[in-house]
């Protein structure tokens, strides 16, 4: 946590738009189920986007992912709210189901039927936040006839992007949320496969499928050109970003760099000042030349005042907080160094029509 606000202030011009975290809640000592070193030590993804919305006034906030089963709807609800007004409306919620048995058990949550219960689980959030007085009656999930307030900055509700990598995992992401997010272990060379699944899932559920984000984890790894056998992200500066025009060609929207899975980054054992100076310089401004835009602001701008229920500190917020989006080739666009576009590409709102 100690270094957790330290790129936050430090955004490059035209540059990085978001900052993400993710969940992980143990580590398993049977020497037959260690996984990555990365998720030894984790904190709590949501207490970091809240430090960090107070560190930051522009920059969007997300977690890629928390993991449903391990609360009830109206507790995450609450959670996620609360974070959308501290940041002024800047959060994007990534849901997932987890995969470990170790931390289904420790949160004593059934680990059969999850995918029935992710689903009602969706259905209760988004009734919390779209009916007032809110109800729901499901198979897993009940919630009595109640006002839930505040409500979020973010109207109906912060962006909800689904995970996972099964085909009905991508369905539900079509059906039910704004967007999918992939994994850090995703094949980025078949990533359009993956795309096309969701959209499927959002034209046989009568949505457009045009509306949806779609946010690559990217496993970054900056190391010498020329490697045999390199991976997609994995490479010199010139080769990763090659690769984010062909994921581009591939229909993904968006993409952060997940630094954590590099060794001399983001293990436990790594010297803390050294992966900091090790993370900074590996970060450019972007090149000028197509590739998945940086995370952008939602389909739904906050509303010019705040919601009701909020307090006179939260109105001062989110009115005073500011647009990271500018205006296409205005003032206050150019001024801020746009290398990527000059304002005039998708990756604002105002250009790709998503206000």
């Amino acid at each position: 946590m100690g270094h957790a606000g330290q790129p936050a202030d430090r955004r490059p011009p035209g540059g990085g738009a978001g900052l993400w975290t993710f969940q992980r809640l143990l580590f398993p000592a049977a020497e037959d189920r260690r996984w990555a070193p990365q998720y030894r030590s984790v904190h709590d993804p949501l207490v970091v986007l809240a430090f960090l919305a107070g560190q930051t006034s522009r920059i969007r906030l997300g977690v890629a992912v928390v993991d449903m089963p391990f609360y009830a709807p109206i507790v995450l609800a609450k959670m996620a709210t609360s974070l959308d007004v501290v940041s002024a409306g800047r959060l994007d919620l990534g849901l997932g189901i987890g995969w470990a048995p170790e931390e289904y058990e420790a949160a004593g949550a059934p680990f059969a039927r999850r995918g029935a219960r992710a689903d009602d689980f969706l259905r209760c959030l988004i009734a919390i936040w779209t009916r007032d007085p809110a109800s729901y009656a499901g198979e897993f999930h009940r919630l009595p006839p109640a006002h839930v307030e505040p409500r979020p900055v973010q109207r109906p509700h912060p962006p909800l992007l689904l995970g996972g990598s099964a085909d009905a995992a991508l369905r539900r992401a079509g059906r039910l949320a704004d967007g999918w997010v992939s994994g850090s272990a995703a094949d980025l060379s078949r990533i359009g496969e993956s795309i096309a699944v969701v959209r499927d899932g959002a034209r046989d559920a009568g949505r457009d499928a045009s509306t949806l984000r779609f946010v690559v984890r990217g496993v970054v790894q900056v190391r010498p050109a020329g490697t045999a056998g390199r991976r997609a992200l994995r490479g010199s500066l010139d080769e990763i970003r090659a690769d984010l025009a062909a994921l581009d060609q591939q229909g993904v929207t968006e993409l952060f760099a997940d630094l954590n899975f590099d060794p001399e980054i983001g293990s436990v054992d790594a010297d803390a000042a050294a992966s900091m100076r090790r993370a900074r310089s590996s970060r450019r401004s972007p090149p000028d030349r197509p590739g998945p835009r940086p995370a952008r602001a939602p389909f739904r701008r906050r509303p010019d005042r705040p919601p009701r229920g909020q307090g006179p500190s939260s109105a001062r917020a989110a009115a005073t907080a500011r647009d990271p989006y500018p205006a296409p080739n205005s003032a206050a666009c150019t001024s801020r160094g746009c290398s990527w576009c000059s304002g005039t590409r998708s990756c604002h709102p105002a250009a790709s029509g998503n206000t």
